[in-house]
Parts: structure tokens; C-alpha cells; sequence
């Protein structure tokens, strides 16, 4: 078998409006096209031996097991390929359900649609999905488990961290478009001049001047002071010298971290000997030129998030750590703790997979233990000197256990260094007593905090923290979209699209449009070209400055990677007409109008699909749609026009030198036809 192409789908496509991410391979079953599964001795009892999972898929059968009772009857490899590509990816933990398998007009060569979640990992399904049915076909072994971890890779490397990935999943739940700026998590939310942009958790409307103030610890330490905010003692060191300076006057015991660091790397806690402290102050070096160096508080670490100055959600954050049993070495507790299904590879899970580093050794080394050393039964040995998520940590719920006095302070802090999304660590031995009376402090205020701990704590209640973020960037009333006019068919559409730009800025939009010629915005070309694909309506939805769209869309973008937007308002057809057949599976006028037909499926409910009355297929597209539908004709006699303004529907005509609007038996004359310029 030959792969001839793989393509990405990103938008409403021919295969499906609705579902906006497929992978589309061209798959060439070469000699495999005289042999259907059932003429392949032991294919069905090696692929279930391989997939038990498979079981569930029903296929078109629509019960369990529905998939390998396909197998046994006899089915072609593009079909097997395809559930493979779904199956893998659902083991690689990303849950996929749509396919299709077609064969083209050329016997032998079929089109293999599946969903994917990420394009990079669909792709690389793809090939390997062909190379596991190469392998089922001749009994070889093949290393399925080694695909899925590369997929698992290509995942983590290509994919929306988790916090980004709860706003954009908030955003689609609202119904809010988004588009992926770049390869990082930079994204806007919304088109045109309704656009959001957000980082992470920085948002367009973060304050620079906060986030600097946040990221200068001592700064920070320093307006808490004057705020009559509690902070912990101490200083910043540069060298042993400083260092010395500090301990005599906060004593031991001392925490060290880089004045620059984050996630908790380069800290050092607990410090109560000169020697450690030396060591401490060189390992935060690596990380910043500037150390801090602190009174060492005991009892928990606490994060509160403050969006909109706010108090939303707050966490007791507990470093990695493992429960003796009397039996096992430290490093099998780790093993064991590892396999927790809620741990995963990077982000990819609600915990993070604990691995042993210096700072897992030094804390070992305290206790006078070694990753070979059997703790007692019930002994707690913690891992990790900080309790960051990234480096194994757990989470567990506070938010409602908080005191009244402690949300006033916390939504003060955010206020005092001005950010609007802001994380809190507090140290202290609970949050239900004012910090006052328990002897807690501030630690730091964090610009940019990770999500991922609220969203699925291991105890308590996971909280929605992305909601107050999109409540704030898009308050009730504020749109989201801005309107848009996709223009298709086979003639016209460049004049058709240019009359509509000119209509829709003469009533005081700033408009932004695309066709054949080039990508316009108020009038001033762009960019020059054939600019009629969905990257050229990805352009214009990009642009602060656009209040409107108006999109030629030709048959070529569709078919390479869908429409270029979600939806639209209004969507037109000029004509469909004999031209470029034969090419990319287009071989008749049907071929051609189902293609057509994805801008105006792509219309919403509420919209205007507006039709050539005069034109057979348009006429047939009309019966599958379940938008408002209006005609148009040159010919007011056209018997099709006069029937449809008899039913009451909207038509448009050319008569007696008038472009006119007719609605049952009124008309509305619109101008001359020689005044259009």
C-alpha cells in the first residue's frame, strides 16, 4: 500500500461542517484491493489480539463489537486503517470517534478521513495506522506501544498547556471563536476588531508594569511591607559575604531561591547550617544572579487565585512525597506512586509523573536516606523541596474553607500590584484563621499562575477558574464575532464580492475582503494574489481594524483544508458551472456542488443562504439547508422565481433596467442597474 497524500482539515470541510478537525489521506491499496480482510488468514484474531479495545467499535453494524464482525464478512484496508488511526489515538489518550473511508473514481485509491485532537499527532497516525495494517496483513510484530508513546510526545510538545487549553475550551463552550497565534500558547479569542489576546494566564488586559513588579521579588516584598501586608524576614545576596550579612540577622532556619525563578527551581528550604547554606546559595545561582534569602516559615503552602481582583479559587499545595510501608525501597514507592493513573508524561494528566533530581537527593540526604533506603510503615517522605505541580506535587481544595479576612487581604494583594489574573502563595498552618493571629506570610505574588491545580485538585472540589477569565475579556453584551459574507461558485465572484465590500463600507464598517486578486482592508490591498483560501480568511479575522468580512471563497482552499472560519452570516452562490473538472475528485457537476455547498452549510441558523434560482444544483443545495434561503435571477419571468415570491420568499431581479427585491406581491426597486458602478 502507498500513502499518495495526507492533508489536515481545520475548518467546515466537504466530509462534515460540524466537525472541523480530520485528517484526509489519499491511500493506495495497490495489490490489497483484491484482498478484503476475510481473504487474509488470521487478520481478524491478530488485530483483536492486538486492539482488544477495538471492541467498542460499533461501525455501521451499531453494536458492540460491530467493527470486528465488519473484519470477519470481509472489509478493505482503508476502512481497517482508518478505525487503526482512531484507535491509536483514543490509547494515546486523545479521543477521537468520526471517520469515513470513500473510493475515488479511481479503482484502488481511496480517501481515509478520521478526527484527530492534534493536527501533528493525526499526521503521524496517518503513516503509522498504515504501517500496523502492513504488519497485521504479514504476522510481523510491530512496536504499537512505542507509536503511541511518540504520540504522547508530539502531544506534549505541540499542545496548549493546561491552563491555556481551559480558556480556549471556556471560549468554545461560550460559543467564542479562537485562533492559535504562532506554535507557543499565544491566542485570540473572537475576529476582527471584537479580538481578545491571551498568554497562558496573561491576558491583553494584563498591566506590564504589574508583571514586572511581580517578577522583581523584592519589589514586590516591599509594597506588601508598606501595604501592612505580612512577609517573611530577609534579604537579597549576591555573595557568601551577603549571605552572612542576612543570616545574623533572621537566623536560622532559612529558605534560598533565585530572585528570578520560577516553578520552585533553584530553592533550597529548611537550611540550618553554614555549609548547606553555601551550597543552597550556588544552586539558586544557576537560576538568577540575585538570590533571596528568607526566614524559613513552617507549615503549609497555599496558593489563592485572584482573577478581576476576585477571589476565585485557593489550594493547599503538597510537595511529592511517598507513604513508607515497611517493605518497599523508596525509589519502588516512587514506581508504584507513578503508576497512579491521574499521573501522566508533562501535563498531559492532572499530576505529573515524579522523577528524582538534586533536589529529591539532598532532601533524602538529610534524613540520611538513599532512593535504596525502606522507610517505616506510615512514614511520610517528601521529594521535593517545593510543592509545584510541574515537579510532582499534589493539590488539595481550600477555597471554601477560607476566612473572610484572608479573601480581603488576598483580593488587596492583586489590587496593590495591579495584576487581574494573580496567584497568592501563602505559607501558613491553615487559611481559616486570619494569617495575623496564625503567625502565616506572603511568600510571592505570581504573575501568570498555572490553572491545572484548581482545575483537577487530587482532593476537593475541581473549580472552573477559566470562566471568571472569559467573564472578565468578554463581559455580557460585548460580541465576540464580527459579521461575515462568504462568496462562492464558478463566475462572478470577484465582482460579487468587491459590490459587497462597497455596499457594506458605504454604511460605515471598516471592511476587510479577499478575492482572487489580492487581500484588502479599508480599500488598501495587503497583499496581492490569488488570495481566496481559508489562510487569506484567517488574515482578515486577525486584523484589529476589521468591524466586517466579506470572503471570496474558492473551491481549492475547501477542498486542501476547509473554510478558513466557523461559521458565517451570510453565504452566496453565484453559479456552478462545468469547470476545472477532473481535478482533486471533482469529476461532475455533483462532485463540484458539494463542494460549493460547504460555505453555505457553514451559515448560521439564523443566516441567509442566497442562491441562483436559474441553476439546477443551487436549486438542489437549497433543500439541505436549515438556514433562511433567499433567490436571485436575471429573468423576473423565470417560472422558479415567480413560484418562490408566490410562496412568500425573498427574491431578487433584474427588471426594466432595476435591480429589485420582490416578497409575494410587493416589490422594492433598489436602484438603477447603470448607477452601479
Amino acid at each position: 500500500m502507498k500513502i499518495l497524500k495526507i492533508q489536515a482539515l481545520r475548518g467546515p470541510n466537504i466530509w462534515s461542517v460540524q466537525r472541523k478537525k480530520l485528517i484526509q489521506m489519499r491511500l493506495d491499496l495497490e495489490e490489497m484491493e483484491q484482498s478484503p480482510t476475510n481473504k487474509i488468514e488470521g487478520f481478524r484474531e491478530r488485530i483483536e489480539a492486538m486492539f482488544p479495545t477495538m471492541i467498542e467499535h460499533r461501525c455501521s453494524e451499531g453494536t458492540r463489537g460491530g467493527f470486528f464482525s465488519r473484519i470477519e464478512r470481509g472489509t478493505w484496508m482503508g476502512h481497517v486503517i482508518e478505525h487503526i488511526a482512531l484507535e491509536i489515538q483514543t490509547l494515546a489518550g486523545m479521543e477521537t470517534g468520526f471517520g469515513r473511508t470513500r473510493e475515488t473514481k479511481t479503482p484502488g485509491i481511496y480517501n481515509v478521513v478520521f478526527s484527530y485532537t492534534e493536527e501533528n499527532v493525526g499526521m503521524f497516525a496517518a503513516e503509522s495506522a498504515v504501517a500496523i495494517a502492513e504488519a497485521l496483513i504479514a504476522g510481523t510484530e510491530y512496536d504499537v506501544e512505542g507509536d503511541i508513546q511518540k504520540m504522547r510526545e508530539i502531544r506534549e510538545r505541540v499542545r496548549l498547556g493546561p491552563s491555556t487549553g481551559s480558556i480556549v475550551d471556556e471560549a468554545v463552550a461560550r460559543d467564542i471563536p479562537w485562533i492559535r497565534l504562532g506554535t507557543n500558547s499565544l491566542v485570540q479569542l473572537g475576529y476582527g476588531i471584537n479580538q481578545m489576546r491571551f498568554q497562558a494566564t496573561i491576558t491583553c488586559k494584563t498591566s506590564s508594569i504589574a508583571v514586572d513588579i511581580a517578577c522583581n521579588k523584592e519589589q514586590t516584598k516591599r509594597m506588601l511591607d508598606l501595604a501592612s501586608i505580612p512577609v517573611a524576614n530577609g534579604g537579597i545576596c549576591v555573595d557568601e559575604e551577603d549571605l552572612e550579612i542576612t543570616v545574623k540577622k533572621i537566623g536560622y532556619p532559612i529558605v534560598i531561591k533565585p530572585l528570578d525563578g520560577n516553578h520552585g527551581k533553584g530553592a533550597s528550604i529548611n537550611v540550618v547550617t553554614w555549609e548547606d547554606a553555601v551550597s543552597g546559595l550556588a544552586y539558586a545561582k544557576k537560576y538568577s544572579h540575585r538570590v533571596i534569602v528568607e526566614k524559613f516559615i513552617t507549615g503549609f503552602d497555599f496558593r489563592v487565585l485572584i482573577i478581576d481582583n476576585k477571589l476565585v479559587a485557593a489550594a493547599k499545595r503538597v510537595p511529592a512525597h511517598v507513604v513508607g510501608n515497611g517493605k518497599d525501597s523508596i525509589q519502588a514507592l516512587i514506581t508504584e506512586t507513578n503508576k497512579d493513573p491521574r499521573r501522566g508524561y508533562g501535563h498531559e494528566n492532572v499530576l505529573t509523573e515524579i522523577d528524582v533530581d538534586r533536589d529529591t537527593l539532598d532532601l533524602l540526604e538529610k534524613l540520611n536516606y538513599t532512593v535504596d533506603s525502606v522507610p517505616k510503615n506510615g512514614e511520610i517522605v517528601y521529594l521535593k523541596s517545593t510543592a509545584n505541580l510541574s515537579t510532582g506535587g499534589t493539590s488539595v481544595d481550600v477555597t471554601d474553607m477560607m476566612h473572610p479576612e484572608n479573601i480581603f487581604l488576598c483580593e488587596r494583594i492583586s489590587r496593590v500590584i495591579g495584576l487581574d489574573i494573580c496567584g497568592v502563595d501563602i505559607m501558613a498552618e491553615n487559611l481559616t484563621q486570619p494569617l495575623k493571629e496564625n503567625g502565616g506570610c506572603i511568600l510571592e505574588v505570581n504573575a501568570a499562575p498555572g490553572f491545572r491545580m484548581h482545575l483537577a485538585p487530587s482532593e476537593g472540589l475541581p473549580r472552573n477558574v477559566a470562566a471568571p477569565v472569559i467573564d472578565m475579556l468578554y463581559p455580557p453584551g460585548k460580541p465576540s464575532r464580527i459579521p461575515i459574507i462568504a462568496v462562492t461558485g464558478t463566475n462572478g465572484k470577484t465582482t460579487t464580492t468587491r459590490l459587497l465590500a462597497h455596499i457594506v463600507k458605504n454604511n460605515g464598517y471598516k471592511v476587510g475582503f479577499t478575492t482572487s486578486d489580492g487581500i484588502y482592508v479599508q480599500n488598501h490591498m495587503m497583499e496581492k494574489g490569488d488570495t481566496t483560501g481559508p489562510v487569506s480568511a484567517e488574515y482578515i479575522l486577525k486584523d484589529p481594524t476589521v468591524e466586517f468580512a466579506v470572503l471570496e471563497t474558492a473551491r481549492g482552499g475547501i477542498l486542501r483544508s476547509g473554510l478558513g472560519f466557523s461559521r458565517c452570516d451570510i453565504a452566496i452562490i453565484t453559479n456552478i458551472q462545468e469547470d476545472h473538472l477532473g481535478l482533486s475528485d471533482i469529476h461532475t457537476l455533483d462532485d463540484l456542488a458539494r463542494v460549493k455547498a460547504t460555505v453555505v452549510r457553514s451559515v448560521k441558523k439564523d443566516g441567509w443562504a442566497i442562491l441562483n434560482a436559474e441553476d439546477d444544483q443551487c436549486l438542489k443545495i437549497a433543500n439541505e439547508l436549515s438556514c433562511n434561503v433567499a433567490y436571485f435571477s436575471m429573468d423576473e419571468n423565470n417560472p422558479t422565481i415567480q413560484q418562490f415570491a408566490k410562496e412568500g420568499k425573498i427574491v431578487a431581479v433584474y427588471e426594466n433596467g432595476y435591480i429589485t427585491i420582490k416578497k409575494g406581491e410587493w416589490k422594492i426597486r433598489v436602484e438603477r442597474a447603470t448607477h452601479v458602478p
